[in-house]
């Protein structure tokens, strides 16, 4: 099954792609490799999350904003190659989480887009990962995630 027949599949509708905040672009291509800048959580409530997790947010608060950093990323995706169904691959993601300093389960939280990839992507959707604390991160966003993908 295309990866476009799975978002709709599992009922999922990616908003517009979100602006960067700097000066930089949201994605660069390079031979058959996309690289995507990084993304933090989608507002809730016209509020970006902002916080430590282990303080503000529990892991599995931060799993569901690294799943909205996600479908950020999967919008990205689509706004440069037209369809999700040209991605080969995911090839590699950071995730960086920021957190308290005794926090340690920085991977179940980088799940949440990890997990969303293998959603949408099948097999194709599995990747090389770093998933990292951080001791701050732009805004206090308690979440940034980057990704490289193959194109077909």
């Amino acid at each position: 099954m295309s990866a476009e027949a799975r978002l709709k599949q599992l009922g999922i509708e990616l908003g517009p792609v979100s602006a960067p905040v700097a000066n930089y672009v949201n994605a660069v291509q390079a031979g058959n490799l996309l690289f995507l800048a990084g993304k933090g959580p989608r507002a809730e409530n016209g509020k970006r999350p902002h916080g430590k997790v282990g303080r503000e947010y529990t892991a599995e608060q931060a799993y569901q904003h690294a799943r909205t950093v996600g479908l950020d990323l999967l919008a990205v995706m689509k706004a440069e190659l037209g369809s999700l169904d040209r991605v080969k691959r995911v090839v590699k993601l950071l995730g960086m989480v920021n957190a308290v300093p005794e926090f340690q389960d920085h991977p179940r939280v980088i799940n949440g887009c990890s997990d969303l990839f293998v959603e949408v992507f099948g097999a194709a959707g599995k990747h090389a990962r770093s998933a990292v604390g951080m001791g701050s991160l732009p805004m206090g966003i308690p979440v940034e995630i980057e990704v490289i993908v193959e194109v077909k």
